[in-house]
């Protein structure tokens, strides 16, 4: 596995491990809203020759990571847009409302925080996590359980009825890892909620015929799943699919609800 001051290479695919890839594209970076100018605004894709999957020629370093975290989007700061949030978050809870009624609700990468505060009001137990110090800062003042730490490290005392990664396993180097932590926070029969782009849409198709699409040069994300990649991999981790749905948080996205076996 090569290191370079910026990324460390992948040894192989970071879903299967096939260690065989073809290059697949660039993107532009430059223009991401958390772009600094010390990175390279090249993000170099490549695709598996196993399974398929599509993913970045390496995930950033320590210290590319602390320059990419100097920054923060508005949607990413707790509180943004609390009240016109509030409605998206009822419609996912209401989704999963069916599959785990009550009980604790981890949110992993919380963000604004609108998830939690939503799943609150439902009668749900809400916990997050969050890599930003200033946003576990701000939840735990409310009195809600929060930890600034990686999925993999998170060890709390009651099993989690639900556990929402609502776009976050993109920005996983090794999905698996926290798919597999999930996995283990959950209540038998609890639920798993994931949102990310899908590129099976014909949609991302037409973005990519006008050269428009985002996600090539998403400068966050190291993974770009397809709706039969991702179930595939749930099913490696413990969890069977249980509903489809398409998300409204960002530009061609999906939304999976799965069941731990």
């Amino acid at each position: 596995m090569m290191t370079t001051d910026e990324r460390i290479s992948y040894a192989g695919c970071p879903l299967c491990e096939h260690a065989v890839a073809k290059d697949l594209r660039s993107g532009d970076c430059s223009k991401h809203p958390l772009y600094q100018p010390s990175l390279s605004p090249d993000i170099r894709w490549k695709q598996c020759a196993g399974c398929g999957h599509i993913y970045t020629e390496g995930y950033y370093t320590a210290a590319a990571c602390s320059l990419i975290f100097g920054k923060t989007n508005p949607n990413q700061m707790f509180g943004h847009d609390v009240e016109g949030q509030r409605q998206v978050s009822a419609r996912i809870i209401e989704k999963v409302l069916p599959y785990a009624a009550g009980g604790h609700w981890l949110d992993v990468g919380f963000g604004s925080g609108s998830l939690l505060f939503t799943a609150r009001e439902y009668g749900y137990l809400p916990v997050g996590t969050d890599l930003r110090t200033q946003n576990v800062a701000a939840m735990s003042a409310l009195g809600i359980p929060a930890y600034q730490v990686e999925l993999g490290e998170l060890s709390i005392a009651e099993k989690c009825a639900v556990v929402s990664m609502a776009d976050v396993l993109e920005h996983m180097p090794f999905p698996k890892v926290g798919l597999r932590a999930a996995h283990g926070l959950l209540e038998d029969g609890g639920v798993l909620f994931v949102s990310m782009p899908n590129m099976e849409s014909v949609v991302w198709s037409a973005l990519d015929q006008h050269a428009a699409n985002p996600y090539w040069g998403e400068l966050e994300h190291y993974h770009n799943f397809s709706r039969s990649r991702l179930y595939a991999l749930l099913r490696e981790c413990g969890f069977e699919p249980l509903r489809y749905g398409i998300s409204e948080r960002y530009r061609v996205c999906m939304e999976v609800i799965a069941r731990k076996r």
